[in-house]
């Protein structure tokens, strides 16, 4: 099997079915990748941490042109097709996939505050918004959903008040 004919693919699920298709399809022997995204969701007014897929209803698969079955990937549970243009399957350009999953290692966005154990005076890192980048101490949350930040901008400390989804722990 030669590492040239292996290239990734999309493969479409049904609406809510990424996980079901890339279990599925992983116990079948097929490499998948789903990039996932974690954040945040307001439901009943409460603040719930999520991991999502990136893609709605994508996932990757890497196939070999010559060697693997690609036959029972549509019948697969979970899966709806392969994304093709014509009649031809979408190859996913070279290093795409590489590039997400560099990504997904390394964003400290992905690291979420546990609100209870945050004391006073804890370093955290603003991660949405525009403020985006700063780091702060923390001072105290003011609702359900926001949280007050004591930032040094332009050599002043100045409260600020974010989301909690905005924020995210340094270490």
């Amino acid at each position: 099997m030669s590492e040239s004919t292996r290239h990734w693919y999309l493969v479409y699920c049904k609406p809510k079915s990424e996980y079901i298709a890339r279990d599925n399809l992983t116990r079948q022997g097929y490499q998948v990748y789903l990039p996932l995204l974690s954040g945040y969701k307001k439901r009943a007014r409460k603040l719930f941490q999520t991991v999502e897929p990136l893609f709605s209803r994508y996932l990757f698969i890497q196939l070999d042109t010559e060697a693997d079955n690609w036959s029972p990937i549509r019948s697969t549970l979970g899966v709806a097709n392969i994304v093709r243009f014509g009649s031809t399957p979408a190859t996913v350009p070279p290093g795409i996939v590489a590039e997400l999953k560099a990504r997904e290692n390394n964003q400290d966005s992905h690291r979420f505050i546990d609100l209870v154990n945050l004391r006073k005076g804890d370093e955290v890192r603003i991660n949405a918004g525009a403020m985006a980048g700063y780091t702060g101490q923390f001072l105290q949350q003011n609702s359900q959903d926001r949280v007050i930040v004591l930032l040094n901008i332009m050599e002043q400390q100045s409260r600020v008040s974010l989301p909690v989804d905005a924020i995210g722990s340094i270490h």
